[in-house]
């Protein structure tokens, strides 16, 4: 069992894209449902890749709704309640580029938000990198074994800081 997964994104447009491991499985895809009137994206654990990581727990899917213009609206976890986008943006110091999130087990988890790399902490270890190569190659996302059990968060807020980038959202 390898302790770390890296997963290959292709597409560059946060509203639509997907990952897949280094075997070409698809492990999440990001697609827009809906523009009526509001954008609603869904995040979605592939069942070909999951099978592969017993390990896995936690959510198959998650809803994104943006709010009017393209603000921040609310998330939803599979059937779950729903929960302000803002609470997965938090930003704990002022002109901090760290935005924490909280799993729905009650984790406390925290990215380092840059245009080009954001890396995942849980305390002071680094369970999570992506990296968008400055040559325009495919995004890399490293996951440590341990985040398995929240990849679905984990992702899904990875997804929602670099929407929160592309439209400009203050925090």
């Amino acid at each position: 069992m390898s302790n770390y997964y890296e997963l290959l994104q292709k597409g560059s447009d946060p509203f639509s894209l997907h990952f897949e491991d280094l075997e070409g499985r698809p492990a999440f895809t990001v697609k827009s449902l809906t523009r009526d009137p509001n954008l609603v994206v869904k995040v979605t654990r592939e069942a070909l890749w999951s099978q592969q990581h017993p390990d896995i727990m936690g959510p198959e899917n998650a809803f994104l709704y943006l709010g009017p213009g393209d603000s921040r609206g609310y998330m939803v976890y599979g059937n779950g309640e729903t929960v302000n986008m803002a609470h997965h943006l938090r930003q704990k110091k002022e002109g901090s580029p760290s935005r924490y999130f909280t799993t729905l087990t009650g984790k406390e988890l925290k990215w380092k938000v840059t245009s080009q790399k954001m890396e995942c902490i849980d305390n002071r270890s680094t369970v999570a990198v992506w990296e968008q190569p400055e040559d325009g190659s495919s995004a890399r996302l490293i996951l440590k074994h341990s985040t398995l059990g929240y990849v679905t968060e984990l992702v899904t807020t990875l997804i929602l800081n670099r929407m929160a980038l592309k439209l400009n959202w203050d925090t």
